[in-house]
């Protein structure tokens, strides 16, 4: 093996050891970061539906839509995946009942409205 080839594979090798960090701490931590942020945002945007949505639609886990032709959000979440309504909640989401006014939302109130979307997402196994 060539000195070029071993100090390549030593820089490597440096490299990658720079990036691991411990898995139980620095992991941990940043896991409940993460799960803080997103319970923040998920309030957020209970908040939001809360407002804007629950005068038609069940908004929680095992409420009633008060509108008969409006699904439970519980539902929504099964049908449609929560990062593919982004950008119809931005550009104005209109659905085919006349009754459904057309909501816009700001990039921030979309952040919490769907982080509430996926709080009443089902498990998955990991």
């Amino acid at each position: 093996m060539t000195r070029l080839a071993k100090r390549i594979g030593i820089f490597l090798v440096a490299v990658s050891l720079s990036t691991v960090r411990p898995y139980p701490t620095a992991h941990g931590q940043e896991r409940s970061q993460d799960k803080a942020l997103q319970d923040e945002l998920a309030e957020a945007g209970r908040a939001i539906v809360k407002d804007k949505c629950a005068r038609c639609h069940a908004i929680g886990m095992d409420d009633t839509s008060p509108h008969e032709q409006a699904p439970p959000f519980r539902d929504v979440v099964t049908r449609y995946p929560s990062e593919n309504l982004a950008e119809a909640l931005a550009e104005g989401i209109v659905s085919g009942h006349p009754d459904m006014p057309v909501f816009v939302f700001q990039p921030e109130e979309i952040e919490g409205f769907i982080a509430y979307l996926d709080s009443l997402s089902p498990p998955t196994d990991k």
